[in-house]
């Protein structure tokens, strides 16, 4: 069987090497390891944050660091290498390309999910496309949600892991602070349901739809 707690190494030992199992399960991983898988793999009453910690103390200085994302932790390499990288082996670019409304769309689905097609409509005084919602569900940055108590029930959508993947965030919580949003007036909800939303944020090259053209997003 599988030793967990390897009482018979002195408590130095016994660290480093619960620090060298989640640091080589981390690296061998293709998603972030969340806490639950790395707990299978020490002792019952060992921490994992401080594993964490004594593991990153070790990389400082290194090209790469553990980094908490989506949930779990995964090896990344530091930002300033990129242009390193991308000389060495190309790419670099984020997988998913999105449209100015498409940002914004995902932005307010972020920060007010469950959310309907029908109020993301009404944020932006025009009606925002089922291809608009199938390109951010195709790139998997969303998914249905619960179906709203609304009349009709409508599907709602939230974000989804690759969203946090995508975006470099652990948690929602790590989104930019809301209530500074809130001050600044530029996510107050029942302000945007009622249309009220500021024109900066729905301006830009090839998102105005002008008179006569299609006001869908």
């Amino acid at each position: 069987m599988f030793d967990r707690e390897l009482d018979h190494l002195p408590p130095e030992v016994r660290w480093r090497e619960w620090m060298n199992r989640v640091e080589a399960t981390i690296f061998a991983a293709s998603e972030p390891v969340a806490r639950e898988t790395l707990a299978k793999i020490v002792g019952k009453n060992c921490s994992i944050d401080l594993l964490i910690d004594d593991i990153r103390e070790e990389l400082r200085g290194r090209p790469y660091d553990l980094v908490a994302v989506a949930g779990g932790w995964k090896h990344l390499t530091r930002p300033a290498y990129a242009d390193a990288i991308r000389t060495a082996v190309g790419g670099g670019e984020k997988a998913t390309n999105l449209t100015q409304s498409e940002v914004l769309a995902l932005m307010c689905i972020a920060y007010f999910q469950p959310i309907t097609r029908g109020e993301l409509s009404s944020f932006f005084g025009k009606e925002v496309s089922r291809d608009l919602i199938g390109h951010l569900r195709g790139a998997k940055l969303i998914t249905s949600g619960p179906r709203s108590p609304t009349l009709g029930a409508p599907y709602t959508y939230v974000t989804t892991k690759e969203f946090l993947l995508e975006f470099g965030l652990d948690t929602l919580r790590d989104l930019p602070d809301f209530e500074a949003l809130e001050d600044a007036g530029l996510l107050f909800k029942e302000k945007l349901l009622a249309g009220d939303i500021p024109v900066s944020l729905i301006g830009g090259e090839g998102d105005k739809a002008e008179d006569g053209e299609d006001k869908r997003l």
